[in-house]
């Protein structure tokens, strides 16, 4: 049984409805379990998954606005003829190979095959296995004959079309194996933050959420930072002081000493604040406990270095027009918060999938 378009859109404004209203105590249930299971996926932060999800990603205007750009639902005059459903004339099935690095990553690709009409074979990752499903069911309660546009796995087979997503090691896996169909697959990517050496307490605070949110381990988080020659860190580091708690965690506290006396054994200097080393590195991702740095001579130059290294950057956090660079910018603190075209690696994933209906 099929469903028209703005019916699927019907079942996620439902469920952004039951993720915004009372708690869910089964949802509460599964987010323990998860923790229990993985200890970095924390109730705060999976609570602040589910909540960006609802208010960012299934938002019926920000869907609509979203869709407007592809000219797919009937709005603004545009007429569309839904697909006719998963399997059905012109729809593909299209795997997914999740990754879980932070809690509920992977809801944005099922998200655009849902959306796009195609049926998601759905491989999750071991360390977020128990929230998904749920979420997929409850858009089956609102509808039963959402149930046959998902199938979760335990191995991809008879698809059309695969988005994976891992490591740099895996990726160059997955580009083999998935050779021989339409793909997106995705590497290891960090943001950066610009700092100009005028930013406010306040700005400073938020750039701080930015690195910390998620324990760092996001593909959006700050792993590296780029300072004015002659830059103060005193500030930064008093600011960085107050995600101090950090050390509660087994998990982060464990890494740090490791890294900590990795780095005093090599007589590299760093600077120390409560939860963090900073240290200058040229390279963009850093290990959990740690934040790299490089100082730069001028904007220009600085420019020119990002643009070279597009491939490891994810986006960049920065004051709004200060860098004119050609890589996604958001402003301080805004870096976990990505809208519903804010796509990974800057693919257009709703495009992707809208091509394999030609």
């Amino acid at each position: 049984m099929t469903m028209t378009l703005q019916e699927r859109l019907s079942t996620l404004h439902q469920l952004a409805a039951h993720l915004t209203g009372p708690e869910d105590e089964f949802l509460t249930a599964l987010q323990k379990r998860t923790l229990f299971n993985n200890a970095w996926f924390t109730l705060e932060n999976q609570q602040a998954s589910v909540k960006a999800i609802a208010e960012e990603f299934l938002s019926e205007e920000k869907l609509n606005n979203w869709l407007n750009g592809y000219k797919i639902i009937p709005i603004a005059g545009e007429g569309f003829v839904p697909q006719p459903g998963p399997n059905g004339e012109g729809s593909k099935t299209v795997g997914l190979v999740l990754a879980g690095n932070i809690p509920l990553v992977g809801f944005h690709d099922i998200l655009c095959v849902y959306v796009a009409g195609h049926k998601a074979q759905i491989k999750l990752s071991s360390k977020d296995e128990y929230v998904l499903p749920y979420l997929i069911k409850l858009l089956a309660q609102s509808d039963e004959r959402a149930t046959g546009y998902f199938d979760i796995v335990d191995n991809l087979g008879g698809y059309d079309a695969v988005i994976a997503t891992g490591s740099n090691n895996s990726a160059r896996y997955f580009e083999t194996y998935f050779a021989k169909v339409p793909h997106i697959i995705r590497k290891n990517r960090n943001a950066v933050a610009v700092l100009s050496g005028e930013e406010t307490e306040e700005q400073m605070r938020a750039l701080g959420n930015d690195v910390f949110q998620y324990f760092g381990l996001g593909c959006r988080n700050v792993s590296k930072l780029y300072v004015p020659e002659g830059y103060d860190f005193d500030p930064l580091l008093h600011v960085f002081h107050e995600w101090k708690n950090l050390q509660n965690h087994t998990k982060w506290k464990n890494n740090f000493d490791y890294n900590y006396a990795l780095t005093t054994l090599n007589k590299e200097s760093f600077h120390l604040t409560g939860p963090l080393m900073v240290l200058e590195a040229e390279a963009i991702p850093s290990r959990i406990g740690t934040l790299h740095f490089e100082y730069y001579p001028d904007v220009a130059a600085l420019v020119t270095k990002l643009e070279e290294q597009r491939d490891e950057i994810q986006l960049v956090v920065t004051f709004p027009d200060f860098l004119n660079v050609d890589l996604p910018v958001f402003s301080y603190g805004q870096a976990q918060q990505p809208a519903l075209a804010d796509y990974a690696d800057g693919v257009d994933t709703l495009a992707f999938l809208l091509g394999l209906l030609a």
